[in-house]
């Protein structure tokens, strides 16, 4: 019998492929796994937070006159004044990963941290890192990751990390403490806001319903380094913008966890009027009502509907579920939601475009009526 001896350029058969995956490798962490949420739709529901408050005592700092913004309203952040031509503003945001690169859930967490100073009409100072890990469950590596990403961010800022405070949690959360700046006369709150008032967004909704597609394993790698990029944008430019234009301004908010309907709501209850809200206006993410369609709606979202829907109220009109639910998508590190005098608001979305904001959009207007409704429509126009 004869043997063809083997080719010395031919693969070994019994050699590994080496694009094959190392079975002793680890497999690579996904932090969503670790999350029992996604970003703020971990908040609690405004229902629940109604709740809790009115179960708080009064803690008696509203007899401080120099407590501009308190516990008394659903302002992004307090502002305490020091002088007459200098205010602090303070506020504190963190939450479970939203994305399982832990560079990015920093950057993310410490954007949506910042935006609370932004929305104030502020500048940050210092913030400071707040940590849950869990020491036996993910290593530190990682975590170190996610101090680095935050870190940049609040250096992007213009503001300082100075220190932190960490605990063993068995559920990974990371946020910041932010301390701002801010002149007394020209801060910006959520009460504000006066009849006929044209209301102005600048980031595009859907990133709830990105976070749960992505918790899922359900999301496009390209849909979520979108989500990324708009949460990783800081609303600092449109601040400036907000600035620009001046007292014509009236209330401003972020839009967070509670969604678009749920942060309008608050802005209108506390002006004391009612609203519209152009629902054909709104920006919303390219590829998330398919993803909607889907079914991936955050519980968080769920409670928002429930609750805008039961005590704002909202009338819907004839806006099919799935466009109610987008409205009430728990977002985290949204845009700046304004209201803004009609005869400026030109101006303002020119001011937004120029500074390169994520959009532009007049999505509503302030109008007489009960205090917190809204009326949503599929198209206003006049």
């Amino acid at each position: 019998m004869t043997t063809t001896p083997p080719d010395p350029g031919a693969p070994d058969p019994g050699a590994p492929d080496p694009g094959a995956p190392d079975p002793g490798a680890a497999a690579p962490v996904r932090l969503t796994e670790f999350s029992h949420g996604a970003g703020c739709a971990c908040k609690l529901s405004p229902a629940d937070l109604r709740t809790v408050l009115g179960l708080v005592r009064a803690n008696g700092a509203a007899a401080d006159p120099d407590l501009l913004v308190g516990f008394d309203t659903s302002d992004d952040a307090a502002v305490y004044r020091l002088r007459d031509d200098l205010a602090i503003v303070v506020t504190t945001d963190f939450f479970t990963p939203i994305v399982d690169d832990p560079y990015d859930w920093g950057r993310i967490a410490a954007t949506n941290a910042l935006s609370d100073v932004y929305a104030m009409g502020a500048t940050p100072l210092l913030a400071l890192n707040l940590v849950g890990w869990p020491r036996e469950g993910l290593p530190f590596d990682l975590l170190a990751r996610v101090l680095d990403g935050g870190g940049d961010v609040v250096r992007a800022a213009g503001a300082l990390i100075g220190g932190g405070h960490s605990i063993d949690d068995a559920e990974p959360k990371f946020g910041l403490a932010v301390v701002g700046t801010v002149h007394p006369d020209r801060v910006l709150t959520n009460t504000g806001a006066r009849v006929g008032d044209v209301l102005v967004l600048t980031k595009p909704i859907g990133l709830g319903v990105i976070a749960t597609a992505t918790k899922r394993a359900f999301a496009a790698p390209e849909l979520i380094a979108e989500a990324v990029r708009v949460m990783t944008t800081l609303n600092a430019d449109a601040r400036d913008a907000v600035l620009e234009i001046g007292d014509a301004v009236h209330a401003a908010t972020d839009v967070t966890g509670f969604g678009l309907l749920g942060h309008l709501q608050e802005l209108f209850a506390g002006s004391g009027l009612a609203g519209e809200v152009d629902a054909s206006a709104v920006p919303v993410i390219d590829g998330v009502r398919e993803l909607l369609a889907a079914g991936m709606v955050a519980g968080g979202t769920q409670r928002n509907h429930a609750f805008v829907t039961e005590t704002a109220p909202v009338d819907w009109g004839a806006l099919p579920l799935d466009e109610q639910l987008l409205l009430c998508d728990a977002q985290t590190s949204g845009g700046l939601l304004l209201a803004v005098d009609p005869v400026r608001a030109d101006d303002l979305v020119h001011a937004l475009a120029a500074h390169d904001t994520l959009a532009a959009s007049v999505v509503g207007r302030c109008v007489d009526g009960a205090a917190g409704s809204i009326a949503v429509r599929a198209l206003l126009r006049g």
